[in-house]
């Protein structure tokens, strides 16, 4: 990655432009063990491309592992980002159409 843009700034590209295109439609997705595994190995290739390597102490350069990842992305992480029962503010487009009938009585 490009040296003169700052790690903020890839991070923010990353998520308003790279994590939407990736999951656009992603509420019709059927979410299988195998899709989940793919977009965190995408996740993480892309997020130690924007954070680079790791100087250890015994001074050999190393990549960042995955536990290093989740605490950049503060438990934020692609699968959260497009699974609806994560969503807890309600903004979930097929459960608000179900709140939107409305019971006739014909009696």
């Amino acid at each position: 990655m490009n040296k003169l843009i700052s790690r903020n700034v890839k991070l923010h590209l990353y998520n308003t432009l790279i994590r939407p295109i990736v999951t656009y439609a992603s509420e019709t997705w059927v979410l299988k063990e195998s899709i989940i595994k793919k977009l965190m190995i995408f996740e993480r290739k892309i997020m130690r491309k924007i954070v680079g390597p790791t100087r250890s102490e015994d001074v050999y350069w190393r990549i960042k592992t995955n536990q290093e990842i989740n605490g950049i992305l503060k438990g934020q992480n692609i699968i959260g980002f497009i699974n609806p029962s994560a969503w807890s503010d309600g903004h979930c487009p097929h459960a608000a159409r179900s709140h939107s009938f409305v019971h006739i009585s014909t009696s």
